[in-house]
């Protein structure tokens, strides 16, 4: 499927579905595929991101991923105070990456349009960009300080991995660009590369403790993955915020898109993906299936101790680790933002 037709029939869904809430506003694209243009080729382990806005003060659960006519769509639901203070959105470094461009499928008040407009032209300033950058590192900083040994195993990991794999967002929002998921390293390393820092890369990716493991041991994990991806599908009912990225429909990303990215010699950017989604599969399995939790867990556990992070003191000392680090990754986003900087000048 090409990239246009995926966009007509996320425009069919926003008109048979989404203008039947009667506080619609209106819709603009998010994600990964911005970049592409109509004619390019839809990657196969993709999804169309949407925003839907409405005209509520209350927030709403995103509808998550799900399939229309084929298509692999995520949509999330904004509520216009969310977005209506422009300088609210531009401090926002998800917000401001998607409205940094035209991106909006349907806006039939014009508020959408006007927004964007603003964002557009004080996204790439300076103080904006500095702004959103020490946000994200506030984000990483909390993250990596607040690791509750009370937690089970699995949700300890989650809340490592995660303020760790933001410090890929660090370098890809200094270079304004949009902050994506699964994908992260790769995207940073690509931009390190582009920057001429390249030799900072491997410091960041030694934190998930993967640079030991081969492409053959890394797609063992995900054979043994979607064992467990498929039994948390099956079994989830808790309505856990990250419940839509664990479904059949989300399969293709999870368990193909990983596979893809180590057959592509990518394997040890797959990793963040394939620890957090075992992270994740497990948090849904012992809520709603504890005996397949229990009777899986030995697998988690062996790839987290070949990750170096099988117990909370481990976890706090690759997260003392991440935190040691960032004064010097603070540096290689700054001289970032210097380079992009002298090129508009």
């Amino acid at each position: 499927m090409h990239t246009g037709q995926a966009r007509m029939i996320v425009k069919e869904w926003i008109h048979d579905y989404g203008k039947k809430n009667q506080t619609y506003i209106g819709a603009y694209y998010s994600g990964s595929t911005l970049h592409l243009s109509d004619e390019d080729p839809l990657p196969p382990h993709s999804d169309m991101d949407v925003m839907l806005v409405i005209d509520d003060s209350e927030p709403r659960e995103k509808l998550g991923k799900f399939r229309y006519k084929d298509l692999l769509m995520e949509v999330t639901i904004l509520t216009w105070p969310e977005l209506e203070s422009v300088e609210g959105v531009l401090a926002s470094y998800h917000l401001a990456s998607s409205l940094r461009v035209n991106t909006i499928i349907d806006d039939p008040s014009g508020r959408l349009v006007r927004l964007q407009d603003q964002v557009e032209k004080l996204f790439p300033k300076r103080e904006w960009v500095e702004l959103r950058c020490h946000k994200v590192r506030d984000r990483i900083e909390a993250g990596l300080q607040h690791i509750d040994p009370e937690r089970p195993l699995h949700e300890q990991v989650t809340a490592w991995v995660f303020p760790t794999g933001i410090m890929c967002h660090l370098i890809l929002v200094a270079n304004k660009q949009n902050p994506t998921v699964r994908k992260r390293y790769l995207a940073a390393r690509e931009v390190l590369s582009a920057h001429g820092l390249q030799d900072f890369y491997p410091k960041l990716l030694a934190l998930l403790g993967c640079t030991h493991l081969s492409p053959s041991q890394i797609e063992r994990y995900v054979d043994r993955l979607e064992q467990l991806f498929d039994a948390a599908a099956n079994a989830s009912v808790t309505p856990f915020l990250f419940r839509s990225d664990i479904t059949p429909e989300a399969r293709v990303i999870a368990i193909e898109g990983s596979r893809s990215m180590i057959h592509q010699g990518n394997h040890h950017e797959a990793m963040f993906w394939i620890i957090a989604t075992y992270a994740r599969c497990h948090t849904i399995l012992a809520a709603d299936a504890p005996d397949i939790h229990q009777r899986l867990f030995s697998d988690f556990e062996e790839m987290l101790r070949h990750l170096g992070v099988s117990s909370h003191e481990a976890l706090k000392k690759r997260a003392d680790e991440g935190l040691q680090l960032l004064p010097e990754l603070w540096a290689v986003t700054e001289k970032i933002i210097q380079a992009n900087e002298c090129q508009m000048s």
